[in-house]
């Protein structure tokens, strides 16, 4: 047992570290289910360890009945559950890690549960959302690239070779013609997606990079908007929660900070808990990191001369959502538009490329006539 879990402690450390690049994690869906199950069996009396197990057998998820089973294992040689649940390599999110040291710190297991569960359906209606506003976009997109290869084909099938040259036709400029040719158009327009996710991955989980690409995609028009209404209302969300929870000011700005789920907020947790910690307003010291509006800093202000900001930051979250979510909408617009413009210029592209083509091979018959 104690191997086990030295093993699993040492995977979880990699993980952390950033050296295990693709690590599996639960299911957004499934962590919500878990949390709003423990947390009623929780207010119910049912012991921890009975209510883990309980969860881990309804769990419909393989790997999540499996890691549930070893959490519950770990409770029973001793572990609190943040010990255990740290013991997962990274299978369950850090917020949700940090949030239950929070609860079995202040005692406040279910009712923890319960806002992280509906912080967690909540994510999930909003990516709901969000996959519904790109569908379009990415439906022209995918519908781009297969025409292109289509064309390829067709005009590869039905083309015979150049009457000058003697090569294959290629009226498209790519070197591409007939099926092979329409297989390596398909293979480098899905391959270059598949890295650019490869790398973006790699670069976030494998060599710890989160923090300067997630500064630059908020300086990025539109999305960098939308990053940081949903970050501000993590935060302000985690802010209320864990002062709720009576946990003290430095550990409760660290967890907020983590809660945003954005790099560029995270790592300036340290700057602001040491000006706070060294007398500084909770207002400056934000405003000091320079990633929070102005709005949003002067209520911040305002709500400390009357001793009330996890109150009102608890008021602002609901609306800085939905100011996120009008910038995701917004975003997901924008984005129709480029893809839009994209494909008509590609199709004009092709059209241009098919025209000179046949123009300047009119022009040699003509000459050799």
């Amino acid at each position: 047992m104690a191997t086990g879990r030295h093993s699993r402690a040492f995977r979880y450390h990699c993980h952390r570290e950033g050296r295990i690049v693709f690590s599996p994690r639960i299911p957004k869906k499934t962590l919500s289910n878990i949390s709003r199950s423990l947390s009623t069996m929780l207010r119910s009396g049912v012991d921890l360890i009975r209510a883990v197990d309980i969860v881990a057998k309804k769990s419909g998820n393989a790997a999540c009945r499996r890691r549930l089973g070893e959490v519950a294992d770990d409770l029973r040689s001793g572990d609190d559950l943040t010990g255990a649940l740290k013991q997962q390599d990274g299978y369950f999110p850090v917020l949700f890690v940090d949030m239950i040291h929070v609860a079995e710190s202040t005692g406040n297991m279910p009712e923890v549960l319960k806002e992280l569960a509906d912080h967690y359906e909540k994510n999930l209606r909003l990516r709901r959302e969000f996959m519904g506003w790109v569908a379009w976009p990415l439906f022209q997109l995918f519908a781009a690239i297969f025409v292109v290869a289509l064309m390829i084909l067709v005009l590869g099938m039905l083309g015979t070779p150049d009457p000058v040259s003697g090569k294959a036709l290629d009226p498209l400029g790519f070197g591409l013609s007939g099926a092979s040719g329409a297989l390596t158009w398909l293979g480098y327009a899905f391959g270059s997606m598949f890295a650019l996710v490869f790398l973006y991955q790699l670069l976030t989980r494998g060599l710890g990079q989160q923090r300067g690409l997630h500064r630059l995609f908020l300086r990025i028009p539109v999305l960098g908007k939308c990053l940081q209404s949903f970050a501000t209302a993590r935060f302000s969300w985690g802010f209320f929660l864990t002062q709720d929870a009576g946990m003290p000011i430095g550990p409760s700005l660290d967890a907020s900070f983590k809660a945003t789920g954005n790099q560029a907020f995270a790592s300036a947790a340290p700057a602001v808990i040491s000006d706070v910690m060294a007398g500084d307003d909770l207002g400056r010291a934000l405003e000091n990191t320079e990633l929070f509006t102005d709005e949003y800093i002067h209520i911040v202000q305002v709500a400390e001369a009357s001793g009330t900001v996890p109150e009102e930051l608890h008021r602002l979250s609901p609306e800085l959502e939905d100011q996120a979510r009008r910038s995701m909408k917004k975003m997901a617009a924008t984005a129709g538009i480029a893809v839009w413009m994209s494909v008509a210029g590609l199709i004009i592209f092709l059209i241009l490329r098919i025209v000179l083509w046949y123009t300047g091979m009119l022009s040699d018959l003509a000459e050799g006539i």
